[in-house]
């Protein structure tokens, strides 16, 4: 990734509802039907894991904070342990949760079951707190990512973006529902929500109005997936255009962890104090796309710097988003 060699210090990662992921292969999926399926591939998981999973494969510096317990938390910790990705666990009593994907090859489509997370006591939330505080003064961006467990509180991601522009350390929230409003209100650099977090988010139906709402409330950045449609980007910074990439064609495989490797491109870049936003979405989406390639989430296929060499990049103005005079393509 050219120009992002020098980061101000490491990628944080924040994850309060983490997840062994079991990512089982199968040919075929008959609802009421028996399925016989081979081992699963088990390994540490969480969108804010996924994220620095794939920044350490990049090579670049990264720290996930997360909550780890219970017997299936001895399992997390071990995988983790024997990734080398480093990391800070946070013990809590209830039981790290499963997550599994089932990547069917004779359709193409990945379902997904995630179990619900144990609650969190209130010191349990105090001490991921004081991880996250620990961390922030070396840090070179923060990400808070994913779901919460049940019983959260509401404020957990307004003050991940609030403490780390305490530090003037860049901020990304990659969530869904209300916490989505939250996070931009509380000052968030960067949202990244698919287009359906979105629109669910803003109650809205146009997802440039959607994003123009956001805005409004301060976000800097947003980047809205929309799967096959490819990477949207909002600015703040220019309200009449909006930015759009994507790849010629698109891609078979395992979808699961494509847009946790979009924000971990997006990261990189913010820590080396790159905003360009051609820039950020080429890798994003080259990463994301080089993420489908591979069997489980966390990775990223080594054809990545060939995929951002084919991204396509558009510059369209928000005046009339469906016309093709207003396109203006810039690679």
């Amino acid at each position: 990734m050219n120009g992002a060699d020098n980061l101000r210090g490491p990628v944080v990662t924040v994850t309060p509802n983490p997840a062994v992921d079991l990512t089982y292969a199968v040919n075929g999926i008959s609802a009421g039907g028996s399925h016989r399926v081979s081992r699963p591939l088990s390994r540490a998981g969480g969108k804010g894991i996924n994220v620095a999973r794939v920044i350490h494969q990049a090579g670049h510096s990264t720290l996930a904070i997360t909550t780890v317990g219970g017997g299936s938390g001895t399992e997390f910790a071990a995988e983790l342990d024997g990734s080398g990705v480093p990391h800070r666990l946070v013990p809590v009593d209830g039981p790290t949760r499963r997550s599994m994907a089932f990547v069917d090859s004779a359709d193409g489509e990945t379902s997904i079951f995630n179990e619900q997370g144990a609650p969190l006591t209130d010191p349990e939330w105090s001490e991921l707190r004081a991880a996250v505080e620990e961390a922030l003064p070396a840090a070179g961006c923060l990400i808070g990512s994913g779901s919460l467990p049940e019983g959260a509180p509401e404020d957990f991601y307004p003050w991940l973006a609030a403490r780390a522009a305490s530090y003037a350390v860049p901020c990304i929230i990659d969530t869904s529902g209300s916490a989505v409003l939250a996070a931009a209100d509380a000052g968030a650099d960067v949202l990244k929500p698919n287009n359906h977090e979105l629109l669910e988010a803003t109650g809205v139906t146009d997802i440039s109005t959607a994003a123009g709402m956001l805005l409004d409330r301060g976000v800097k950045l947003l980047f809205v997936s929309c799967g096959a449609d490819g990477l949207r980007l909002y600015t703040a910074e220019d309200r009449r255009t909006m930015w759009h990439a994507k790849l010629p064609e698109r891609l078979a495989g395992n979808p699961t962890g494509a847009g946790d490797a979009a924000v971990a491109a997006i990261a990189v870049l913010l820590a080396a104090n790159i905003t360009d936003p051609e820039a950020m979405l080429r890798y994003a989406t080259s990463w994301s796309a080089a993420a489908v390639l591979m069997p489980a989430a966390g990775e990223i296929h080594p054809s990545h710097p060939q995929l951002a060499g084919q991204v396509e990049i558009s510059r369209i103005s928000l005046a009339d988003v469906s016309s093709q005079e207003e396109t203006e393509h810039v690679t």
